[in-house]
């Protein structure tokens, strides 16, 4: 039978179990129950493999049943005295003879057991003359006397040499007529949900075909997170995505990436009832399904527990609630965790819900009962008896006075404080909401608002503590003084800089007329940022506060930096002496020197997360979700090699910050971005990340994608001028950490341009930045210029094994170009260069200029062997004889096959593991590196190791481009 498997995803194996069913005519001939819930695809596999047997000449006839709603049934050759149909919507049966025909309908006529038997003789007659299998779909739906008679012909009558394949839901435990059914079966093949990958596969394609493009990733695992136990169903998730339009989605980098917040994807409404109730969508509601949109909106906003449900419902009704909620548990639409906290199994089923009206008032029920509660236990009493109100008071808004909401609100904020911080951290911004600037209590709760969303990291606690803090700073009263607030507005800015947010200017000044900084702490950090590429770069002058020694001894408990540590995260983008400077107003063994230069790494990309981590320790806590985190991962991923994270981690960073309110603007993660585009050669992504980063903000990272970005688009001239001029303000604003790179690349592109003079200025600007900064950074970046424009061995050779060490894979690729241009023998450093690319994902570009180096060289290009294919079990025996040392007649003795065999195998094996013998393939083996990706030249193998003798002069131009 032709293969016909690709139109329904990740049921490979299932058809192909169909299809033997299909094909075991004869004294082979069996019966299938293909068992499935709602929406698994069963009817789709029927449906295919049927396909596939028409094309393919095969006759497939269907048995039904009288009264079957289906549209094959209007074909209905034979129908039985039973209730069964045979349906012929194909015409496979037309061949058969007129009497045979007849003899089919004569015998389907008489009814009972003798009726049953005639039937099945027919059939077998007809097999005998054209072969067919019996397909019966639906036989959850099918009627009683039907179901026993059809049990009856397969289990009693059952006619010979006809294939019977059944399809259905899985069984109930209490329907004898579906287990006599199933028991009548040969085989039963239950179709497991979808694998993760097939889902991904199934979002990809359905995106694809509605928007054009590709989805990303992430949105697969978002599908999959909403549609919980029913992840794996492909009727859900084509369904979700039913629900999803252009507004919810946003194109990055040539991929569709969801916008919508996930807890508000939801299946349709016809489809939520379907697979979650199994009915269908007809209002009025039931009592299960209200209770179940009542839970759904409950849960919206705040936990609920079981008690909560009950405490709500009068006690005549306990009783009805008990069997509603049994059944909505039982019935697996609700999960009750051991500590009675309920949620839905389908959280896309509660968000369908939530759409749906309801004839109750349930947040006018639960304020009643809550003034209620607080009239007999007092508004404090019943926020520490009862905490978990504190999420649904939030809710109900104006429903509940603010004289019972607010006390109640910061009972239960402080009660939860110490075992349920988030729950404490929401019940707070819910009083801070209700309560006035006047009110004596504000300064207090955001103090300690404040202060526990910081212990824990929690920057959008913070955030969201910035319009009651602005409100009070911006009440003209003296009772609340500046200075006792703030710690609140330090911690404001610290979140802020970790969602790359600018500080709002009215709290870092919030009345004219006093003096220049009420509040420096908070200052201070406003103008770290600035020099992180995050806000506006402020005067050094504000960092003049931070200068002073590192006293006090309270600061090494809080999360935020002391004035000294301040001053040691900003001065890393300065020079070495003030970097110095700095140090030494820090107690002795503060920072060692591993961290003092993981500090230099972080604050050479901008990634303020990993300047931090390396000053505070273990004090540093900050939100992983938070932009400030995602970027210091995309940094790491960017020099360690793995550039499609780095770019997933990019698209992440843009998203949060297009759908969150409390987030800034990622300038440095879209440069980044940018910048491996044009690396890789994409210049229209890199053209689209980059025109998102305005042309104002010149720290270094972003004047070398643009540089790159212009240069690659032919206009060498103002790239060339834009990057000087970007340069000298970077150095101006004292921004020298990263500024080490753009100059490399003005160098290596002057050189390509032959703009001698040009060359040597930016030589010139390298070494002036050597001596003020004194980085690793800088040093590797000098030795690579005077290796491109001395065609200095050495210097380039020391550089490599710098970088090497230090874990820059960009980099190693330029410096290994560099010594292919230079080196005596320049093949190992050409090899080496293509493997690391590789990984990068360097496409033409770097493919043209690795074979104009060839070329200049004189030197094959070296050809990239892909080698992680999985090894099967066979290339892992071959492996092992071969690392034991047996001979090929030994093999072949072993495998009982013949010699020439055994070195077929062997060739195909060398050449997709990359080995040129059998020693090389042995090594691999026992060093597990035998599934990396290898590179060979066409002749012979590379020499064991890089000479470093000067090669005869040409042009460097291989490594110009890259740098």
């Amino acid at each position: 039978m032709r293969r016909q498997r690709g139109a329904v995803i990740g049921r490979d194996g299932d058809i192909r179990a169909v299809e033997d069913a299909f094909r075991a005519t004869g004294d082979a001939a069996r019966v299938l129950v293909v068992t499935a819930g709602a929406g698994m695809g069963k009817t789709a596999v029927l449906e295919q493999v049927r396909h596939a047997a028409a094309q393919d000449g095969a006759a497939v006839v269907r048995l039904g049943w009288e009264g079957e709603d289906t549209r094959d049934m209007a074909d209905a050759i034979v129908v039985a005295g039973c209730g069964l149909v045979l349906a012929d919507p194909d015409d496979c049966l037309l061949p058969l003879p007129t009497a045979l025909r007849a003899r089919l309908g004569a015998a389907a006529r008489e009814g009972g057991a003798s009726g049953l038997s005639a039937f099945s003789d027919a059939l077998a007659a007809a097999a005998r003359q054209m072969p067919f299998t019996l397909v019966v779909d639906g036989i959850e739906r099918m009627p009683r006397h039907v179901a026993d008679a059809l049990s009856t012909l397969l289990r009693i009558f059952r006619p010979h040499g006809v294939p019977v394949v059944m399809a259905g839901r899985p069984q109930p435990a209490a329907d004898p007529r579906r287990a006599q059914l199933t028991a009548a079966a040969d085989q039963v093949l239950e179709l497991a949900p979808l694998r993760p990958t097939d889902v991904a596969a199934l979002v990809d394609i359905h995106v694809t075909r509605r928007f054009n493009r590709p989805a990303e990733p992430a949105l697969a695992e978002s599908v999959s997170r909403a549609l919980g136990c029913l992840a794996g169903n492909p009727r859900a998730v084509l369904s979700l995505l039913g629900t999803l339009d252009k507004e919810d989605l946003l194109e990055l980098d040539g991929r569709m990436c969801l916008t919508r917040a996930e807890k508000q994807l939801r299946l349709t409404t016809e489809e939520a009832f379907l697979l979650g109730f199994g009915r269908p969508h007809a209002p009025p509601y039931p009592g299960i399904v209200e209770a179940a949109i009542i839970t759904a909106c409950l849960l919206d906003h705040a936990e609920v527990h079981v008690d909560d449900v009950f405490r709500l419902a009068p006690s005549a009704d306990a009783r009805a609630l008990e069997h509603t909620l049994g059944r909505l548990v039982t019935d697996r639409i609700l999960t009750a965790d051991p500590q009675g906290r309920l949620s839905f199994a389908v959280p896309a089923l509660a968000a369908a819900l939530r759409t749906l009206p309801i004839r109750r008032d349930v947040q006018g029920n639960y304020a009643r009962f809550v003034t209620r509660l607080t009239d007999k236990l007092g508004a404090e009493a019943t926020g520490r008896g009862y905490p978990r109100l504190a999420d649904h008071v939030a809710a109900l808004g104006p429903l509940l006075a603010d004289s019972l909401a607010v006390p109640l609100l910061l009972a239960a904020a402080r009660e939860e404080a110490r075992t349920n911080w988030p729950r404490s951290a929401r019940a707070y911004t819910a009083a801070l909401d209700r309560l006035t600037p006047r009110d004596q209590r504000t300064p207090d709760v955001l103090h300690e608002a404040s202060s526990l969303s910081l212990r824990h990291g929690d920057h959008d606690g913070i955030l969201a503590l910035g319009k009651p803090l602005l409100a009070l700073l911006d009440t003209p009263h003296t009772e609340h003084t500046p200075a006792g607030l703030s710690s609140v507005a330090t911690a404001w800015v610290w979140a802020a800089l970790h969602e790359h947010r600018a500080p709002c200017a009215n709290i870092i000044r919030p009345r004219s007329g006093e003096k220049a900084d009420p509040f420096p702490a908070a200052a201070g950090l406003a103008a770290l940022g600035g020099l992180y590429g995050i806000g506006p770069l402020t005067p050094r002058t504000t960092m003049a506060a931070c200068h002073t020694p590192d006293t006090d001894p309270g600061h090494r408990r809080t999360p935020l930096p002391s004035p000294a540590e301040l001053h040691l995260v900003a001065a890393a983008v300065a020079s070495h002496t003030e970097l110095s400077r700095a140090r030494r107003n820090l107690p002795p063994d503060t920072i060692d020197d591993q961290a003092l230069d993981q500090l230099r790494h972080a604050a050479a990309y901008a990634d303020l997360a990993g300047a931090l981590a390396a000053v505070l320790g273990d004090r540093y806590v900050a939100a992983e979700e938070g932009i400030a985190l995602q970027y210091r991962g995309m940094v790491r991923d960017y020099l360690t090699g793995n550039w499609d994270a780095a770019l997933t981690a990019a698209r992440r960073i843009e998203l949060r910050s297009r759908t969150r309110a409390t987030t800034g603007t990622p300038h440095l993660p879209r440069a980044l971005a940018a910048e491996i585009h044009c690396t890789r050669g994409d210049i229209a992504y890199a053209r689209a990340w980059l025109e998102m980063v305005p042309d104002a903000l010149t720290h270094p990272l972003a004047a070398r994608a643009r540089l790159a970005l212009q240069y690659w688009s032919g206009r060498t001239e103002e790239a060339l001028e834009g990057a000087w001029h970007d340069a000298r303000q970077a150095r101006k604003n004292g921004q020298l950490a990263g500024l080490e790179r753009l100059l490399l690349r003005i160098l290596s592109i002057t050189v390509r341009e032959d703009r001698p003079h040009m060359v040597q200025q930016a030589l010139e600007e390298l070494q002036t930045l050597q001596e003020e900064a004194a980085t690793p950074m800088t040093h590797e970046a000098l030795l690579i210029a005077r290796g491109i424009a001395h065609r200095d061995t050495d210097s380039a050779l020391t550089a490599h094994h710098l970088i090497e060490h230090r874990g820059d894979v960009h980099l190693s690729v330029i410096s290994s170009l560099c010594l292919t241009d230079i080196a005596d023998d320049p093949r190992p450093w050409l090899i080496e260069a293509m493997r690391n690319a590789n990984g990068l994902g360097l496409g033409r570009p770097f493919r043209s200029a690795v074979t104009r180096a060839a070329q200049r060289r004189n030197i094959p290009v070296p050809r990239l062997r892909q080698t992680n294919e999985k090894l099967t079990e066979l290339d892992i025996a071959l492996v092992r004889m071969v690392s034991a040392g047996v001979t090929n007649r030994q093999i072949a003795a072993e495998l009982s096959c013949s010699h020439k065999t055994v070195e077929q195998r062997l060739t195909r094996l060398f050449q997709r593991t990359g080995s040129h013998s059998r020693a090389e393939l042995t090594a691999a083996w026992l060093n597990g590196t035998l599934t990396r990706t290898r590179i060979a030249t066409d002749s012979d193998p590379p020499s064991p190791g890089p000479r470093t003798t000067a090669a005869p002069p040409h042009a460097p131009d291989a490594c110009s481009k890259w740098a």
